[in-house]
């Protein structure tokens, strides 16, 4: 082999001598042959093993033989001087050469090259050079074993000596520490991920349980598009019949005098709040069985005379009464702080006597109005305008103070009794207070209308009024009577004749009934009716045709009307001389 050792840049050659005991192959360097009788130092030739500073005495070295003997092969394996331990100064003492007198002999050098032994000469022989071995890691190597070529067998060779020495086990446990944190770390990122995985699951659900829930409210209330709080009322009025708290209240213009009624309307059944405006005009029974109207009812029978004639007349059971004159209005709208609401016409200031001055109230939509522009806006009544609207105007602000109103029923109560208002005994200022915190509850939410009764010129209701307005915001039928109560007889005039129903009222009255006006029928008819709704109240209705002097065949199962429990139709063949007060 002519591979040269790595990073040597010489020219010496080495042989391959034999494998050391990793396997490794083992090269040694080929002797050179210096020409014969050449001494580049005058002095005789020294090994590599040769120590200047040794002191002991050597062996003369022979003159080179020239020939006397066979030349030395390049290749002998001859036995070798012992090599003594490794000492990285060349000092170490050890088994001398043959012949050296006391003195140590040459070692291994730190360089790795061995000194040969002094006093080779004598043999004929070239002083061999000590094989120097060196490590090519590009060469495979044998089985282990193997012992170098004209190596000694008492070689000691360590693991410290070669290149390959096996790493430190702290660097193995560095590289376990590491591994775990990796592991670690990849564990907490992706535990992590699977709580932001179940987070946002969870906040999905709950989004989509908010939303559900959300659309159900909505669709059972009605205020989904397509949806009205009408088709609830019918689904609920199906199913049982519903329920109203009612309160009448009357409005007093201290100043201008007249007064404006209205009924307040909480469907406990539906959630719905209504404001019911009667017009002055509407007639009604007085007392002594008289025909009357609203506006003189309140002037003349007061609180209670006319709730129970609106109780006759529309079928209603109102709980209470609350007078209301106009500087407790002004006060009431102070103590909501203003209203906001869209006007219909300038109001101007009632107290100023002088003209062309700006309005107190400006027609527009939003307008804030206090407590006296309020007051102005409700009692309002342009020349040539009817009592009507005048009446949706206190219709608007009442909604007005319901929305701004507080919804707490503590609260409520606590405006009312602020008002220092003398209250009717039927109607307490604890039970008004809560009565107008569940109505603003129903304002505030859109829950909440102002409908105007209809009634005709001579004060009757239409049978528009009684579908529209009695039947289906103040309970659909009329009230029944209390045990004993006298039986409510409507009376329309279909004989062409004025006089009739007048002289019909005297006759029913004098006879024990309650006689109520259902005003004048637009044809005239022949033949008398008498109809009754309730098959309860058939014997009524024969007794009530007999009283008028109408034959029994003319009674019939039939409509009546919502506030009556009988109701006659006066044709022709009525005749008031026959009219009997038994």
């Amino acid at each position: 082999m002519n591979d040269r050792y790595d990073g040597y840049a010489g020219g010496d050659q080495y042989e391959l001598v034999g494998y050391d005991e990793f396997g490794q192959p083992v090269y040694g360097q080929v002797p050179q042959q210096p020409p014969q009788g050449y001494d580049p130092y005058g002095a005789q030739p020294q090994g590599y093993g040769y120590d200047p500073y040794a002191t002991g005495q050597q062996q003369p070295v022979q003159p080179y033989d020239t020939g006397q003997h066979p030349p030395v092969s390049p290749y002998d394996t001859g036995q070798q001087p012992p090599v003594p331990s490794y000492d990285p100064y060349g000092t170490g003492t050890g088994t001398g050469a043959p012949g050296a007198a006391g003195t140590t002999s040459p070692g291994y050098d730190r360089y790795g090259q061995s000194a040969g032994p002094a006093g080779t000469a004598s043999t004929g022989q070239q002083p061999r050079v000590a094989e120097q071995t060196a490590y090519i890691p590009q060469q495979a190597g044998p089985a282990k074993g193997g012992e170098p070529r004209g190596g000694r067998a008492d070689r000691d060779y360590r693991t410290e000596q070669f290149a390959f020495v096996e790493e430190q086990e702290d660097n193995s446990e560095d590289v376990i520490d590491w591994l775990k944190f990796t592991e670690n770390r990849t564990e907490r990122r992706e535990e992590a991920r699977r709580r932001t995985r179940s987070r946002v699951v969870t906040l999905v659900v709950v989004l989509a349980l908010v939303a559900v829930g959300g659309v159900g409210y909505l669709w059972y209330a009605g205020k989904l598009p397509g949806t009205s709080s009408k088709g609830k009322s019918a689904t609920t009025a199906a199913v049982g019949a519903q329920k109203r708290d009612v309160i009448v209240v009357h409005l007093h213009n201290t100043n201008g005098g007249g007064t404006s009624t209205a009924l307040l309307v909480d469907n406990t059944t539906t959630k719905q709040g209504t404001t019911v405006l009667l017009p002055n005009t509407l007639a009604l029974t007085g007392d002594d069985g008289s025909t009357t109207t609203l506006a003189k009812s309140v002037d003349d029978d007061g609180s209670s005379g006319t709730q129970d004639a609106i109780d006759t007349v529309l079928g209603t059971n109102i709980q209470g009464t609350w007078r209301l004159d106009t500087p407790y209005l002004n006060n009431l709208v102070e103590l909501v702080g203003n209203i906001d609401i869209t006007t219909n016409a300038d109001v101007p200031d009632p107290g100023s006597k002088k003209k062309g001055e700006s309005p107190l109230v400006k027609k527009g939509e939003e307008q804030t109005l206090s407590g006296k522009m309020a007051v102005a806006y409700a009692t309002y009544r342009a020349s040539g305008e009817s009592q009507n609207a005048q009446l949706e105007r206190f219709g608007q602000v009442m909604q007005g103070v319901l929305r701004k109103l507080s919804s707490d029923k503590q609260a409520a109560t606590t405006t009312v009794q602020t008002l220092a208002q003398i209250l009717d005994p039927s109607l307490t200022d604890q039970d008004l207070g809560a009565f107008l915190a569940k109505l603003a509850d129903l304002a505030k939410g859109g829950d909440y209308k102002t409908a105007l009764l209809p009634v005709q010129q001579d004060g009757t209701l239409s049978d528009s009024a009684s579908d529209s307005v009695v039947k289906d915001v103040l309970g659909g039928t009329a009230k029944s009577p209390d045990a004993g109560a006298a039986v409510r007889v409507g009376i329309r005039n279909a004989t062409g004749n004025k006089a009739a129903a007048a002289q019909a009222r005297v006759v029913l009255v004098n006879g024990g009934y309650t006689f109520l006006d259902s005003g004048t029928a637009t044809a005239v008819q022949s033949v008398s009716l008498v109809t009754y709704a309730d098959a309860a109240k058939k014997n009524d209705a024969v007794e009530v045709a007999k009283t008028l002097g109408l034959p029994t065949s003319s009674v019939k199962k039939g409509k009546a009307t919502s506030n009556a429990d009988v109701s006659v139709v006066l044709g022709q063949d009525y005749k008031a001389s026959s009219g009997s007060t038994g």
